[in-house]
């Protein structure tokens, strides 16, 4: 399936902003009123724009991510075991937006046939696990110890239990999940 873009522009004859009068954009955008009718006219074109030569864009300010994002393909895992499972935790050391955000995270990877364990929370955190990729089998017992549930989960499939994953496992076939978790640093046993 392809996605629909809409167009969006904000300058050019086809600009969101064209059709307001010059006072509503100066005033709105707090400029002069010149650098309004600049912001609005100055690109007669749409689409596509070739910028004049000596045009420089301003280069990003690296000390600004610091903190935001994590290579979570990159990082070193807080849990690695021999075919089995690869884990990476996502907490306020190794990515401080966590704390911000309000919600840890992990990522975790099964190698073929391999299983993870249910895993119970020390603080009452809860769940939300994205299958990224692959497929696998995920049970769910009840309060009385009897199986409630056994499903297969796949790709774009929301889950909040324990699974066991394929023969060929989830990611690209290798179990690889990302879940959220309603606590910014995570305490879970297995």
């Amino acid at each position: 399936k392809t996605a629909h873009k809409p167009d969006f522009f904000l300058t050019g004859s086809n600009g969101i902003f064209i059709e307001f009068s010059t006072e509503f954009i100066f005033r709105a955008w707090d400029v002069s009123e010149i650098i309004s009718k600049t912001l609005v006219s100055s690109q007669p074109g749409n689409d596509i724009v070739k910028l004049s030569p000596g045009v420089k864009f301003p280069e990003p300010n690296k000390d600004l991510f610091k903190g935001t994002a994590l290579n979570c393909e990159e990082a070193s895992l807080d849990v690695n075991i021999k075919g089995g499972r690869k884990v990476v935790v996502l907490n306020t050391k190794n990515l401080p937006l966590v704390g911000e955000v309000g919600l840890g995270a992990d990522l975790v990877r099964l190698d073929g046939s391999a299983m993870c364990s249910p895993g119970f929370s020390c603080d009452s955190s809860l769940q939300v696990i994205y299958i990224v990729k692959g497929s696998g089998r995920a049970q769910v017992v009840g309060a009385d110890g009897k199986r409630v549930l056994e499903v297969m989960v796949k790709a774009d499939n929301l889950f909040i239990v324990s699974m066991i994953a394929d023969p060929d496992g989830l990611i690209t076939k290798i179990p690889l999940w990302f879940t959220i978790i309603t606590k910014i640093n995570i305490y879970f046993r297995n």
